[in-house]
């Protein structure tokens, strides 16, 4: 099996590359089309760019030449190239249309054209919106509340037009909250541990109690897995961690592990439209034979830890960087007043 990874050298992506790759004996090879925007890094996929089941091809999903050549011959799409932070997309930033709809077009177009037998559009849990009780499952209304999660719920119901009008084996995942190695430091768990690894301030949104459910990127990467075979076109999949925690919960955490002070702890002005809190109902997923197993401590503990033990991965993203030094200047420099 030839599979299509879009975003290849992003977090989730490689996490999935690396997954799929691991045995070298499973007859499938992967396609890895990457644009190396500011968050996608080639080291992400080191571990297997020797493989002769590997072959990485710079390029942009809105570019239909480019995507043509990087499907030729593959039996399996899967999207994972996106525009993520949503803190970038409230500053009006028009990659996250560009990238998160009319890319997800333009690979869908050459899907239907080469007749692909599976396309996984990788999508998330912040399309439905913020819920105050109880939890989402895959029939609730989309109801984004930011320009991040709109771009997202677009690029997810056009998937899901391709295979209502022209039959495209369309499976659409909605995960929540990722968390693991090589994720890049904008997000909140990785921010926090580097930032608290230099005694810099972590810069907490309002009252710290937003809540998310956390999953670990390789439980991510196996539920992908998973529904390339099992997974029913037209379908539409909740992966959930199991694991809801508000923001300063898991700030505190952090800082115990690395036994830094709370004093590092800086609260900021709430983001625009925070949506308050997030759950997913995965019982659907479940019922087809899937459940994450990462135990959310020790996984956890395992991701502070390897950016504990791998600062030549973070450091030179958080020193060089000029986008990760603009966008974190731009968004905290005045606000932690430093």
């Amino acid at each position: 099996m030839k599979i299509l990874v879009t975003g290849g050298c992003g977090f989730i992506g490689s996490a999935f590359i690396r997954r799929v790759l691991s045995d070298r004996a499973n007859g499938i090879s992967v396609v890895n089309l990457d644009k190396l925007t500011y968050a996608g890094n080639p080291r992400n996929v080191e571990e297997v760019a020797a493989y002769p089941s590997y072959r990485f091809v710079l390029g942009d999903i809105c570019d239909a030449r480019a995507v043509a050549e990087a499907m030729d011959g593959c039996d399996v799409v899967v999207n994972f190239a996106a525009e993520t932070h949503v803190d970038r997309s409230l500053l009006g930033d028009a990659s996250f249309i560009d990238t998160d709809v009319k890319g997800v077009f333009v690979l869908l177009e050459e899907a239907k054209r080469t007749g692909v037998k599976k396309f996984i559009q990788v999508s998330t849990d912040e399309v439905y919106g913020s819920i105050e009780t109880g939890a989402f499952t895959e029939e609730a209304a989309l109801t984004p509340r930011n320009p991040y999660s709109a771009s997202k719920a677009g690029g997810d119901r056009l998937a899901y037009s391709y295979w209502a009008s022209y039959g495209v084996p369309v499976v659409i995942t909605r995960a929540s909250n990722n968390y693991g190695p090589y994720q890049y430091p904008e997000k909140l768990i990785p921010l926090f541990v580097t930032n608290a690894l230099d005694d810099l301030p972590v810069p907490l949104y309002g009252d710290g109690k937003n809540v998310r459910d956390w999953l670990f990127v390789d439980d991510h990467a196996a539920a992908i897995e998973f529904l390339i075979d099992r997974g029913i076109p037209g379908e539409v999949y909740n992966v959930a961690g199991g694991n809801e925690c508000e923001n300063v919960e898991i700030t505190h955490r952090i800082l115990e592990f690395l036994g830094k002070p709370e004093t590092l702890i800086k609260r900021v002005a709430d983001r625009v439209g925070h949506d308050r809190r997030y759950s997913l109902d995965s019982g659907k997923l479940a019922r087809l034979g899937f459940r994450a197993k990462a135990k959310f401590d020790e996984a956890l503990a395992a991701t502070i830890r390897w950016y504990v033990e791998h600062p030549d991965w973070w450091r030179p993203i958080k020193e060089h960087d000029p986008h990760y030094r603009d966008f974190y200047k731009t968004q905290y420099h005045e606000r932690l007043g430093s």
